[in-house]
């Protein structure tokens, strides 16, 4: 049985804090050395910390602050699933609207984000 007061939403309110820093560094904190970032706003697969990194270096620039429009989780034997939608306002007046799923999995004691993809919704919606 998983720790209940890791749950997703607290795990990811944990990286949603850390972009409120503006610190990639602590961004990255949240991933795992071996995770896989899809990202929302760049069509680059981000699978070493040195890409997740940089692309948290890009983003964090235009100043993203999250709202989880929905969000579903679910528990397996080692792990965590959690899905939705988020939007992202972005300096200048921007909001990218976007589907995510992360998986989260315990690593070396400490809860870390293990694959992340997160997409622009497409337009139109269908």
């Amino acid at each position: 049985m998983l720790d209940s007061m890791k749950q997703p939403t607290t795990l990811f309110n944990q990286w949603a804090d850390a972009l409120k820093t503006q610190d990639p560094d602590g961004v990255l904190a949240c991933y795992a050395p071996t995770a896989v970032l899809l990202p929302t706003v760049s069509n680059t697969v981000c699978n070493t910390p040195a890409l997740i990194r940089a692309y948290f270096v890009n983003f964090l620039a235009k100043v993203p602050v999250v709202t989880v429009l929905e969000s579903y989780w679910h528990e397996y034997q080692d792990g965590w699933h959690h899905a939705g939608t988020y939007s992202f306002a972005l300096s200048g007046g921007t909001t990218v609207v976007a589907r995510f799923t992360y998986a989260y999995a315990r690593i070396n004691g400490e809860w870390k984000i293990i694959a992340h993809h997160s997409s622009a919704m497409p337009e139109p919606l269908l």
